[in-house]
């Protein structure tokens, strides 16, 4: 039996809609302006390059209605709507959620001046609220996507508008790892992205899949 020096942390899992059981997760890739606009508002060539990748601890989720917390060591806090894929057994997508990846945009800022990894601007404490899990195939491949802010809408716009589709973004993703049971890609965000301060309330949409509602603490 194997001895630990202190106990091992729990297992992050998302919910599933209308299933007791839960979806373990195990590491969080994301990937970076595959939608047109955003990337010309952040200032880059929305040409069809490569997707490339940043990644997330696990336990970044925040997941069962939680609200995540104001993060430490930044000012400008922004919100990302993104959907998420869920890969099960054999490497395959088996469900898909709503997800915001939280973005301390003045730290992300200054580590691309300097040609730094963007950790600490993306991979911080419940960097990434995630809500529950839809099992099968995406309800509508060029649906909706969303996010308000205090009721006002801020990012709307239809997920056939990214870069790379989300099978051409797992494909890819594919070639760069071996996807497990447990993994999430969020698959980027469109244009709207901006800042948050403590009491908004948050609230993210997808065309056929769970709301995704919070308040940041």
């Amino acid at each position: 039996m194997t001895s630990y020096l202190f106990a091992p942390a729990p297992t992050p899992s998302l919910p599933i809609v209308g299933d007791q059981r839960r979806f373990p997760v195990r590491r969080i890739l994301c990937v970076g302006q595959n939608y047109a606009a955003h990337a010309r508002e952040m200032g880059n060539d929305p040409t069809r390059q490569e997707p490339f990748f940043f990644s997330k601890p696990a336990d970044a989720v925040v997941v069962d209605g939680a609200d995540p917390a104001y993060p430490s060591a930044t000012e400008n806090l922004h919100y990302e709507v993104e959907l998420v894929a869920a890969i099960g057994e054999g490497g395959e997508v088996v469900g898909w959620a709503v997800g915001v990846d939280l973005t301390r945009r003045d730290l992300q800022a200054k580590a691309k001046e300097k040609g730094r990894p963007w950790d600490a601007g993306k991979a911080f404490d419940q960097s990434a609220p995630c809500g529950a899990l839809t099992l099968g195939a995406l309800p509508e491949a060029a649906g909706a996507i969303a996010l308000t802010v205090n009721g006002e809408t801020k990012q709307s716009s239809t997920l056939d508008q990214m870069i790379w589709n989300p099978a051409e973004i797992v494909e890819k993703a594919r070639t760069l790892w071996a996807l497990q049971p447990g993994d999430l890609i969020f698959t980027g965000t469109p244009e709207g992205v901006g800042p948050l301060v403590k009491g908004d309330v948050v609230e993210a949409t997808i065309a056929g899949l769970q709301t995704l509602k919070f308040t940041v603490q």
